[in-house]
């Protein structure tokens, strides 16, 4: 397929996994938010769109990492982005299905990895950016935010003992300044990673026409080592900040009920904690997975407060989901790769497969619907198992007695339903027993 073509398709699947980005990771900023009661659903996940839309435009470190770092942009093609992309959103989908908060970085960076290895083999990736810029940070960067949390709340709940009443009201207060600045700092770091995949799409582009037809420039051209356009920072930060409004409420219980129950003291020193880690780590350039950090530190302030109500059983599923991100995003990318280098029709059955599964997924979601309704109705997400089914009985009709007016037929009185039961007879009280000795009338008496 010609570049003309290409181009504008894996721009708008690049603007997919975005959006799937953003409702998948919107948990990270205001999962304790809501889930303390500092700010209401809707309102917390229209703020995190404004902040994530903000972020986007502060750096650009991050999408140069990706763009020209993890991979050798001379040796990428359209059609390898395109299989990394759709390999990313499906992971996202699949995880988002589950409820567990994986990494939507990461589901990323294995999926390019295993395309480009298809494509060009060892030479085309480049591990020493990778093991420094992507698996260090993983590993490190949770447990710097567990332990930040972790003396945070000690902090916090030591002064909470000798505190005025309105002592957690204040920390509500705070928590809501904080989860703002966890929204601005994942749309800093997250929202340039589909920048950079937008970039190296178009670098690849400019290289390939570059052969076929030298000399020819399009809207799109770009050279290698160059930072993103304008319209590329716009278009992305307006898809993560979309997609961070529509919610994610699945993963949202989990990260504010599933792993442990918090009160706004340790909200607010989690919020903190990774904020810090999160803005750090893309001044760095880091492609740090804002989940990881999120989770370590809703992790440490657990911890830190009510250590035996911490849900081992999830953290566990979440460790899973972790480990299996960059391999299993990677065989996926790597299957699609090489379908899209068969030819036209390679590229459209992975197209294929991509909106099949994504609908899939939803039909099989719509199950056990969670919404800003019920995100805090329990802590756990439930896929398979059917939810409960709640029967109303209609009221008999008396064909003795003439209908109501229409205004009083929609009161709820009654619109009440009839129920019939049986009606138990008095119970008859007992005779006292005669006695056998009866008394003798006293003197006086007759």
């Amino acid at each position: 397929m010609s570049p003309e073509i290409i181009v504008p398709i894996v721009i708008l699947v690049a603007l997919i996994f975005d959006f799937t980005n953003g409702f998948h990771d919107s948990a990270n900023a205001m999962a304790t938010s809501v889930a303390t009661g500092a700010f209401k659903p809707k309102i917390a996940v229209a703020l995190a769109a404004i902040m994530n839309l903000v972020g986007a435009f502060l750096s650009t470190e991050v999408a140069k990492t990706i763009s020209s770092g993890i991979v050798d942009d001379s040796l990428v093609s359209p059609e390898t982005v395109f299989a990394a992309l759709v390999g990313a959103i499906l992971w996202n989908l699949l995880t988002w299905l589950f409820g567990l908060p994986s990494s939507s970085s990461h589901a990323i960076f294995g999926a390019l990895i295993g395309a480009v290895l298809i494509q060009a083999g060892m030479a085309g990736v480049h591990f020493s950016v990778v093991t420094s810029k992507i698996l260090l940070p993983a590993l490190v960067a949770p447990f710097v935010a567990g332990v930040a949390s972790y003396i945070g709340t000690k902090i916090a709940y030591h002064g909470e003992h000798n505190a005025p009443k309105g002592a957690k009201r204040r920390y509500r207060m705070a928590q809501r300044v904080s989860s703002l600045l966890v929204a601005l700092a994942h749309g800093t770091s997250d929202g340039q990673k589909t920048m950079g995949i937008i970039t190296l799409v178009l670098v690849a582009a400019t290289l390939s026409m570059r052969e076929t037809h030298p000399g020819q420039i399009t809207w799109w051209s770009q050279e290698p080592g160059t930072s993103p356009h304008w319209w590329v920072i716009l278009l992305a930060g307006l898809a993560i900040a979309a997609g961070t409004y529509s919610g994610g409420w699945r993963i949202m219980r989990t990260m504010g009920k599933g792993m442990a129950d918090i009160e706004s003291p340790q909200g607010f020193a989690a919020e903190t904690a990774s904020m810090s880690a999160i803005l750090a780590s893309s001044h760095l350039g880091f492609g740090l997975s804002t989940t990881h950090v999120v989770s370590g530190a809703v992790m440490g302030t657990g911890l830190a407060r009510t250590p035996g109500e911490v849900r081992w059983h999830t953290a566990g599923r979440m460790l899973v989901a972790w480990l299996l991100t960059l391999p299993a995003a990677a065989l996926v990318g790597a299957g699609a790769a090489w379908l899209a280098h068969q030819g036209a029709w390679g590229f459209v059955a992975v197209l294929v497969v991509l909106v099949v599964c994504a609908l899939t997924i939803k039909i099989v979601a719509s199950r056990n619907h969670v919404s800003s309704e019920n995100v805090n109705d329990s802590s756990e997400v439930k896929v398979l198992a059917k939810a409960a089914l709640t029967t109303q009985t209609s009221p008999i009709p008396n064909p003795f007695v003439p209908p109501l007016p229409q205004k009083l037929a929609n009161h709820p009185m009654a619109t009440t339903p009839l129920r019939l039961t049986k009606l138990k007879k008095p119970k008859k009280k007992k005779a006292p027993p005669k006695s056998l000795h009866p008394r003798r009338p006293r003197r006086g008496e007759q």
